[in-house]
């Protein structure tokens, strides 16, 4: 016997409509790239998102056709999301941090056919566009009048323009809840970026999720600032949280230093926002050194990395302001984790909360964590025993894009998990830290390098024999790479040289911060390089002007 409720799908164009409907006042507002401050409401939002699902249909984008966006965090970004998704076509957001090479790759790979892209990566896009055939239409998110007349780039229509001429009403289709909604590539596996594709129904539940008590308690009387960016994770699902509450949203545009954010705060009234740990460095830096104070901020999601207990008690002791300590990743919307007291620590002290805090938080209903040894066996759960993190859930990887392999681990111990490729504890209450990485990607301010990208590109120097890459502790960065290389005989080659030798390689923020020449580095039995020896051997180890 089945349930006689009304079947209507989770769907992202359900997010808007009742945004639209239900909290249509609600303000949005974006710093604009010109460094203007653009004003509207979430009806304003829903009627140019239905201009945007016209102009992708006039495009003959066919169901879940891609389109792609190289923005920053914006309304225009806002109705790309809802419109595009909305339609039945996929949003794929790009990281415009990347090099060139690899965005011509991933455009690519996603067969990408119109790419929306702010005036401020012009020149990037002006670099890649002949690399990209698949892409037949380029918009730039600006005024129709803003739209340069000598870019070289065929096809390329201001945003305004593009929507302009659509009708402002539509009516969004029904389809099956498990289409694909949105696609993300994750550079936190080593070789080429693999794409995450999320479902509308993902993307719904995981919204729900984001705004539970114990992970950001979202309202309708909230004003949200996500300084995550868009084109990370979905800016951590933040944008559909927002329209599932109906709380304000608040978009900081390129400008993120700790001036201009303390600013924006301030101005908009912002009652939460989220980060990674070097942005909020930078906030604490800013407000410390001018004995600001914040008038109406009382919550902080911090994620990306680990953030330092010294961060988390500054911000709740001296400002007020609830740090929640998150974890998640790509391939996990990216919710998978979210620090909370349990009504059993309620009554403890500052002090005795101090080892909770530094961890990553527990699980939320819709997902579930366990950790195994090497032979695929559960660990207790003590907070002292560590092993390899496993997650799952409607709202986690089950596979990847085109069949670039299948995460899921098919052992009878762990039949359908996802492997996260981080080391984990977990307490007897359930709460998660990260202790290592199982795989030797490095993490910089919330934004994965891959060591083996580092290592290709310098055993391609003719003075290298060997190299090996890993990430030693940075105050601001949380990581940053080092490389060590054995040169060749009779060769020569100096730190300088072989920094240089990445430039047009890879992204400038991704070039190791120093070279180390040695005799010998050494090899497991395997003939693998044995990195837990080198991070030993480096454990005294400075970087330059640190």
């Amino acid at each position: 016997m089945l349930g006689l409720m009304q079947d209507h799908p989770l769907l992202i164009s359900s997010l808007i409509e009742f945004a639209e409907r239900h909290h249509g006042d609600r303000a949005i507002v974006s710093r604009r790239v010109e460094g203007d401050i653009h004003r509207y409401s979430w009806a304003d939002a829903a009627r140019r998102s239905c201009q945007v699902a016209h102009a992708v249909e006039a495009e003959g984008v066919p169901f879940s056709g891609r389109v792609a966006t190289l923005a920053w965090n914006g309304y225009r970004h806002l109705e790309l999301y809802y419109g595009v998704s909305g339609a039945g076509r996929v949003v794929h957001t790009i990281n415009p941090r990347l090099h060139p090479g690899q965005l011509i790759w991933i455009v690519n790979h996603a067969e990408d056919q119109v790419l929306c892209f702010e005036t401020s990566f012009l020149p990037l896009v002006q670099a890649i566009h002949t690399h990209c055939p698949t892409v037949r239409r380029w918009v730039l998110l600006c005024d129709a009048d803003k739209l340069p007349h000598d870019s070289g780039i065929p096809n390329l229509v201001s945003y305004e323009a593009w929507i302009g001429a659509q009708s402002d009403r539509y009516t969004w289709p029904r389809f099956d809840e498990n289409s694909a909604a949105g696609m993300c590539y994750t550079s936190g596996t080593t070789g080429d970026p693999k794409a995450v594709l999320y479902s509308h129904r993902s993307t719904i539940l995981h919204a729900y999720g984001v705004a539970l008590p114990d992970v950001t308690g979202l309202s309708a009387c909230d004003v949200m600032l996500p300084v995550v960016p868009m084109f990370h994770v979905n800016a951590w699902g933040t944008p559909y949280a927002a329209a599932l509450v109906g709380a304000s949203l608040v978009f900081p545009g390129p400008a993120l230093d700790g001036k201009s954010l303390y600013e924006l705060i301030e101005a908009e009234k912002v009652t939460i926002t989220a980060g990674v740990p070097t942005i909020w460095q930078m906030l604490l830096a800013h407000v410390s050194a001018n004995k600001l104070r914040f008038s109406r901020l009382a919550r902080l999601l911090i994620g990306g990395s680990a953030a330092p207990l010294a961060m988390i008690e500054t911000f709740e002791n001296d400002y007020g302001v609830k740090a929640i300590h998150a974890w998640g990743m790509t391939e996990t919307s990216p919710l998978g984790t979210a620090w909370a007291p349990k009504a059993k620590h309620m009554d403890l002290s500052a002090q005795q909360c101090q080892p909770l805090k530094v961890k990553q938080g527990r699980a939320i209903f819709g997902v579930d964590l366990k950790i195994i040894d090497d032979q695929g066996h559960d660990v207790p759960w003590d907070g002292k025993t560590y092993g390899d993190l496993l997650i799952k859930g409607p709202w986690i990887l089950r596979a990847y894009y085109k069949g670039q392999g299948s995460p899921l681990i098919r052992d009878e111990h762990a039949l359908g998990w996802f492997p996260t490729g981080d080391v984990a504890t977990i307490d007897a209450d359930g709460y998660m830290q990260i202790t290592d990485r199982s795989k030797d990607v490095i993490k910089s301010g919330g934004e994965w390098i891959s060591s083996i990208d580092i290592e290709n590109i310098a055993v391609a120097h003719p003075a290298v024999a060997m190299a090996a890459c890993v990430g030693v502790p940075h105050p601001k960065w949380d990581e940053r790479p080092v490389l060590l290389v054995v040169k060749r005989a009779g060769i020569e080659v100096s730190r300088e040289e072989l920094l240089r030798f990445y430039e047009d390689k890879i992204a400038k923020w991704q070039i190791p911060d120093d070279v180390i020449f040695m005799d010998s580095i050494a090899l497991g039995a395997t003939g693998k390089i044995l990195k837990t020896k080198l991070r030993e051997q480096l454990k005294d180890y400075k970087l330059p002007g640190v």
